[in-house]
């Protein structure tokens, strides 16, 4: 009898794909073998030669719905007289480099058993199998069996075990697999009282309905609730959660409710309903007061576990606020005695599981947008997903930056991208980036001798303080736009395209130890990226400090130009801070270079009327998106090229003339756009056809605007220039380590760095 050996990678683990092996080779009459192995799943099968075709067929087209194969090798090999099917043991021996399936939402089937009053999961908040439920928040370690999770505390009784046991059974090795009568449970805590089971839930849904908070443990971490059409509940949360205007996301009872109060495009009803069931970002339709102030955009999300179908069902809210539980800034809360000491105050009630969480994971943030889906936050349902394979095997961990942190392990040639981890100015953040890195190795077994390691240039990141702590390894330092630009490419494994590319941003290191942030490359990832122009410096006052202040920014890019009127008088009623900051400026203490565009949307902010600080990181740029898009199309302001500068100070001379003339600062935010879209184009156009390319790729958190990338696009349209953006991970600094790894991995063959 012939034989072959087939060797599956991807998301193969914990996705029901050995029953389904089981199942084909039965079906087909074959007889063999399957286990996990360190490396995805292998498959040893005998049998005919048109039965062992059809099989490998069906192995690669009919697989499991939460599976993701990324590769099948088939070779013949010598038969092992095997004389039935069998399904082995995992396969422990040697360092894993297999996919771990990011947690999924509960899928139909247990849905429908959840609500089944004769089933023996009824109103059951832990129900899952083998198609549904949580992986990467509760795996401890590789590879994926019940007793390296936190499911291992709960012995599985017989009517469970028996399930697992049962090859042709949904839950079939479904590792978090628990009833009622053997597994975790959820208890409501409020005013010292405790209840459990169906009857918390049924309770802290009564609070929600009566504009209680609620501290709610999910998947990854714990949420802070309230009813989203209760204005005095929503605005408690903002009290006490010290969050003052950034919105709020919403989870809707079920997608009739959602596209009630939000406008859903086909691409963006998809993204809601995908196996990541990410929070996705909407225009509104409904104003609901407080939840998200001066945004046209709902973050709206669908229930994804069994706890929040059950909260509906009981009659909570069917639009409830779900925010990160923790006060602003700080990382989500995920253990339970970490959670009560830090939400007093803020919760009313805590409805808590009891199946421990190993490490935080947020909800993800998407967007169906103008070049495709893009990922804002890449977290729950995405994460630790590989969303790239690189030319070598060496193992490389890239370190990111230090807001919006995220790592990237490649292992194996397999580029995982770690769940968001937050702003590393926080100390609660630094531990967990920290974590993530030791959870990271550990899971892996990556041994720090062999490993590059890549972090950003700034040499006072705490990133890369860390970085140069992990010794023993190569070091590879990487410029933070550069970067930006490799991650567009790497997510398309487009090593040696020649591209154009540009990064938009508020702030970077670079090559010069200036302040970068508007810059345009040419060049590959294989060979590089060589700076060709740059937004025209000006002067950062105070540094970072800036970044909070759109009027101290305006003073910087202002001091470059000659007769500006008095802006502390009528229209523009800028603070005294603006006269301070200029004076500053003029004797250049506490100032820095830069040419970050992020800067300039600040200070075009402060010139259409935004004069005070924000309260969250974008705030200025996001409402001067938001005053633009009630305009209709306008001209652009003048914004030449000179010098190897976009050169902003005819464009911001225009706009200070208009605003003073009285015009409508509706209009002047539209052309500030057009103006940007414009200029942008036109030079990279030349570029593009300088180097006989027509491929231009975009990157940094500037290029989330969605207005901006519109009038981008429109020209685009009009041309014969493909653009590429950021679709797997974040095109703001959340996606950066991706790039980092990309260009270390190729920097790696030649180049030897230890600081």
């Amino acid at each position: 009898m012939p034989a072959r050996r087939i060797r599956v990678r991807g998301i193969v683990q914990g996705v029901g794909f050995r029953p389904f092996v089981y199942r084909l080779a039965h079906a087909n009459g074959l007889t063999g073998w399957v286990l996990n192995g360190q490396n995805g799943v292998e498959i040893h099968i005998e049998g005919d030669e048109t039965a062992l075709d059809r099989f490998t067929a069906a192995l690669r087209h009919d697989t499991p719905h939460a599976a993701q194969i990324s590769s099948v090798t088939v070779e013949t090999v010598r038969p092992e007289q095997i004389t039935a099917f069998e399904i082995r043991h995992s396969d422990r021996t040697g360092a894993p480099s297999t996919r771990i399936s990011p947690d999924l939402p509960v899928c139909e089937d247990c849905l429908s058993e959840l609500f089944n009053p004769t089933d023996r999961r009824y109103l059951y908040a832990y129900i899952n199998c083998t198609n549904c439920g949580p992986r990467f928040s509760i795996i401890e370690s590789l590879p994926y069996d019940r007793v390296r999770t936190t499911m291992r505390a709960w012995a599985m009784d017989e009517f469970c075990a028996r399930q697992y046991d049962d090859p042709l059974d949904r839950r079939f090795h479904a590792q978090p697999i628990a009833c009622p009568c053997c597994g975790p449970r959820y208890l409501l805590e409020c005013d010292g009282m405790l209840e459990g089971g169906i009857a918390g839930i049924v309770g802290a849904a009564e609070l929600l309905r009566h504009g209680r908070i609620i501290a709610v443990k999910g998947i990854g971490g714990y949420h802070l609730s309230c009813d989203a059409l209760n204005a005095e509940a929503v605005i408690a949360l903002r009290y006490r959660k010290f969050r003052r205007e950034k919105p709020f996301a919403v989870m809707t009872a079920n997608l009739d409710i959602a596209r009630e109060i939000v406008d859903l495009r086909p691409a963006a009803e998809e993204l809601l309903l995908s196996n990541a069931r990410p929070i996705v970002l909407a225009p509104a339709k409904i104003n609901l007061p407080g939840v998200a102030p001066d945004h046209h955009e709902l973050g709206v999300m669908l229930p994804y576990a069994p706890l929040h179908h059950l909260l509906f069902a009981a009659g909570a809210p069917d639009i409830l606020v779900m925010t990160s539980a923790n006060r602003s800034s700080e990382p989500i809360a995920y253990r339970d005695d970490d959670a009560r000491e830090r939400l007093a105050g803020i919760a009313d009630a805590f409805l808590i599981g009891e199946r421990p969480i190993t490490r935080r994971v947020d909800d993800s943030v998407a967007r169906a947008g103008i070049f495709g889906a893009a990922v804002l936050r890449r977290s729950r349902g995405y994460a630790p997903g590989a969303v790239a394979t690189f030319p070598q095997s060496r193992p490389v961990l890239a370190l990111g930056v230090d807001l919006k942190n995220a790592i990237t392990l490649a292992v194996d040639g397999q580029a995982f991208v770690s769940q968001h981890i937050g702003d590393l100015d926080q100390f609660d953040c630094r531990h967990a980036f920290q974590e993530t890195v030791r959870d990271f190795l550990c899971m892996y077994r990556i041994p720090l001798e062999d490993t590059v390691i890549a972090h950003d240039l700034h040499p006072e990141y705490s990133s890369t303080q860390l970085a140069l702590d992990l010794r023993g390894s190569t070091h590879i330092p990487v410029q933070h736009h550069r970067a930006h630009i490799a991650s567009v490419l790497a997510e398309r494994e487009a090593w040696e395209r020649r591209v154009v590319g540009i990064s938009f941003d508020g702030t970077g290191y670079g090559d010069d130890g200036r302040i970068w942030g508007g810059e345009f490359f040419t060049g590959s990832i294989a060979e590089g990226f060589t700076r060709v122009l740059h937004l025209r410096n000006a002067q950062l006052i105070g540094g970072d400090a800036a970044a909070r202040s759109p009027v101290q920014c305006a003073a910087g890019f202002l001091f470059q130009l000659d007769g500006t009127p008095n802006l502390l008088e009528p229209p523009f009623h800028f603070p005294r801070r603006y006269t301070d900051c200029l004076e500053l400026a003029s004797t250049q203490l506490r100032t820095f270079e830069t040419s970050s565009v992020g800067r300039l949307f600040d200070t075009a902010a402060a010139l259409c009327g935004f004069t005070r600080d924000i309260t969250f990181e974008g705030q200025a740029a996001i409402w001067l998106e938001e005053l633009a898009r009630k305009s209709p199309p306008a001209d652009p302001y003048p914004f030449p090229v000179t010098d190897n500068t976009l050169d902003f100070r005819p464009l911001l001379s225009a706009l200070i003339e208009d605003r003073s003339a009285g015009m409508d600062p509706v209009v002047l935010a539209r052309r500030f756009h057009a103006a940007l879209a414009s200029a942008l184009w036109q030079a990279a156009a030349g570029f593009c056809a300088q180097n006989s390319t027509d491929l231009l790729v975009l990157s940094g958190g500037v290029f989330q605007n969605e207005l901006l990338l519109a009038d981008i696009a429109s020209r685009a349209n009009r041309s014969g220039i493909e653009v590429w953006t950021n679709n797997a991970v974040p095109s703001n600094d959340g996606g950066i380590s991706l790039g980092q790894a990309a260009i270390a991995c190729f920097a790696s063959q030649n180049i030897s760095y230890c600081p």
